[in-house]
């Protein structure tokens, strides 16, 4: 594999930072690099791919916990691991504050700054192939519009900001936070201008990147989201669907026979990925599965030789782990089950069971003389997540949802399906099932908690939420102490103080 190692500096303020980049001609590879000056860098196709590199190392960056935190932490599949949790527990018990407010939009702005550098500056560059200039900036614009989708569903409105800061100026650099409204205006726009662009509607290199049929993918969530929450209606989610469709057909998409192969370190990039992200050995830590784990010394004495062949060599600290809600909802015959966790019992001096805790498997990486190295990619879209959003969709419209539904269950299942095939019903209780099916099959993949809201059931599902249905602006995040202190024109979501 020929590396073209590139130098690369950004001029940063207020929300730069130092870009870092390298590429390699089939799997994305994300290294840092040495630096140059701004002005002397934007002059050629490979500086340009470097700073793509970049982009998506800072991405990289957030993926590794906060996208999971985000997206999961405060719904319904987490409690307490055996190892002290360290303010974790804040996130399923949806006790966060401005003081405690989890991880701020502050990092994210780097990466975004990273795509409006390349949006701005990568148009007056000549490259060798029209389709590698266009297939770059459907990329950028791509990132910023997830990136502002993360955002808009964790904080409501936020700063937006489409230019990269360059120089200082405090009309520009101190911005107040713009309406939702406003948010998903650009990022529909910026979906609309990255599928315009893409010239293929091939799957990324390594599927570690951006492409078309992920872009698909996000703009069905997206409009599902704008249509059920910020009363799109059906005119929105019929987009929603056109695109999931759209997305459907790339080649080469299908699930694995296996629903456990889709996470295993040795199968990156496998025919059900069509966005992950990318973690290599020797170039990036380890992603969150290294907080869902367990130590060696942790698994107790009493635990049964079949668990201990499960988790194998241990590793990482079990500060979270899969909540009684989620352990009691799956069904034994259900393969994902095993593939998603495994719980540790004892027994009792009268030799009955004693649960004593229980692990995330999804994610956990491989192991070398070192110990375990929790490197496996993190997926963003999938084609089961993919099949699921359009079960949604279309029964959001009063179609039939039970191709897509059977299609998930069939592997699920295995040749117990007949025992558990979808057969269609009200529109209400397909969309249980629906949600129902996203938690067995999506679990502790960063997805949850955004899917509580989308369903508008995060009160009715979350343990700690139950009682509290008067307290809706919880369906937002706190804006942290320390980011209104950076910026006095961001005011609090409400509910918060102020």
């Amino acid at each position: 594999m020929k590396k073209l190692v590139k130098n690369i500096k950004r001029f940063a303020i207020a929300l730069a930072v130092v870009m870092v980049g390298n590429s390699c001609s089939d799997m994305l590879e994300l290294s840092p690099t040495s630096e140059i000056t701004v002005s002397g860098f934007w002059v050629s196709e490979d500086n340009a791919n470097g700073a793509l590199n970049g982009m998506y190392v800072r991405f990289r960056d957030e993926a590794s916990s906060n996208m999971f935190f985000w997206g999961e932490a405060r719904s319904e599949t987490l409690s307490y691991g055996l190892q002290a949790s360290e303010g974790r527990e804040r996130y399923f018990e949806n006790s966060l504050d401005p003081n405690f407010a989890g991880p701020t939009w502050l990092r994210l702005y780097t990466t975004i700054h990273d795509a409006n550098l390349i949006i701005k500056y990568v148009p007056g560059i000549e490259f060798n192939q029209q389709s590698n200039k266009d297939r770059m900036l459907a990329q950028a614009y791509a990132m910023r519009a997830y990136l502002y989708f993360v955002m808009a569903k964790t904080w409501g409105g936020v700063p937006l900001v489409t230019e990269p800061t360059e120089g200082y100026d405090a009309e520009t650099t101190f911005r107040p936070r713009s309406t939702v409204e406003e948010m998903f205006a650009q990022i529909k726009s910026d979906i609309d201008m990255s599928l315009s662009l893409f010239p293929d509607n091939n799957l990324g290199r390594g599927k570690a990147v951006w492409s078309k049929p992920a872009v698909n993918t996000m703009k069905g969530e997206v409009y599902l989201w704008t249509g059920k929450r910020l009363n799109g209606g059906n005119a929105d989610i019929t987009l929603a669907l056109q695109a999931l469709e759209e997305a459907s057909t790339a080649p080469g998409l299908a699930l694995l026979d296996d629903f456990d192969d889709v996470f295993r370190y040795d199968n990156k990039g496998n025919s059900e990925i069509l966005f992950a992200v990318r973690y290599l050995d020797l170039e990036s830590g380890a992603n969150y599965a290294n907080t869902l784990y367990i130590r060696d010394d942790e698994i107790p004495s009493g635990a049964s030789p079949e668990v201990r062949e499960k988790i194998g060599t241990g590793g990482g600290l079990n500060r979270m782990a899969p909540s009684e809600v989620i352990r009691n909802q799956f069904d034994e015959r259900d393969s994902r089950r095993e593939a998603s966790f495994v719980e540790i019992f004892t027994q009792t001096e009268d030799g009955d069971p004693n649960y004593y805790g229980s692990v995330v498997l999804k994610y956990r990486g491989f192991v070398d003389p070192s110990g375990r190295r929790f490197i496996d990619d993190i997926v963003i879209y999938r084609y089961a997540d993919l099949l699921l959003l359009k079960a949604e969709a279309k029964n959001a419209l009063g179609q039939d949802p039970s191709d897509e539904i059977n299609q998930v269950r069939q592997r699920a299942y295995g040749e117990h399906f007949d025992d558990f095939r979808f057969v269609n019903q009200s529109q209400a209780q397909n969309d249980e099932e629906i949600l129902r099916e996203r938690l067995f099959e999506l679990a502790f993949e960063g997805k949850r908690w955004w899917d509580l809201l989308r369903f508008d059931k995060a009160f009715e599902k979350v343990p700690s939420l139950q009682d509290r249905p008067g307290d809706r602006y919880l369906e937002l995040w706190p804006i942290s102490l320390g980011t209104i202190s950076l910026n006095s024109r961001i005011e609090q979501n409400p509910g918060y103080g102020n």
